[in-house]
C-alpha cells in the first residue's frame, strides 16, 4: 500500500467519524427541541436553569434543524433568535 492510498483510506475514515458524529449531534438536539417544545420543561439540572422559555427554546431548536435539511439561511436565523428568546424572555406566571 501506497502512502497516498493510506492517505486516502484516512480521510475517509475521518469524514466518515465527522458523518456519524454530526448525526449524533442532530438527533440529540432533534430530542432536546421536541422534548422541551412538547412538555415545557428542560431535561437536566443545568439547562433547567438556563433556558426560561423551554417551549421558544425547542421551537428554534427543531427550526435550526430544519433550516438544515432545506439548506435555508433565513430559517436558521429565526431558530437561532427563538433559541436565544427562549434563554432570555422571563416566563409569565
Amino acid at each position: 500500500m501506497t502512502r497516498q492510498q493510506q492517505d486516502q483510506g484516512d480521510e475517509s475514515f475521518i469524514i466518515g467519524v465527522l458523518t456519524l458524529t454530526l448525526f449524533i449531534l442532530a438527533i440529540m438536539w432533534a430530542v432536546l427541541g421536541v422534548h422541551a417544545l412538547f412538555l415545557g420543561r428542560m431535561p437536566g439540572r443545568r439547562l433547567q436553569q438556563r433556558v426560561r422559555q423551554p417551549r421558544l427554546w425547542g421551537a428554534g431548536a427543531l427550526l435550526m434543524l430544519v433550516s438544515w435539511n432545506v439548506h435555508s439561511s433565513s430559517l436558521l436565523a429565526i431558530g437561532i433568535g427563538l433559541v436565544a428568546w427562549g434563554h432570555v424572555v422571563k416566563p409569565t406566571r
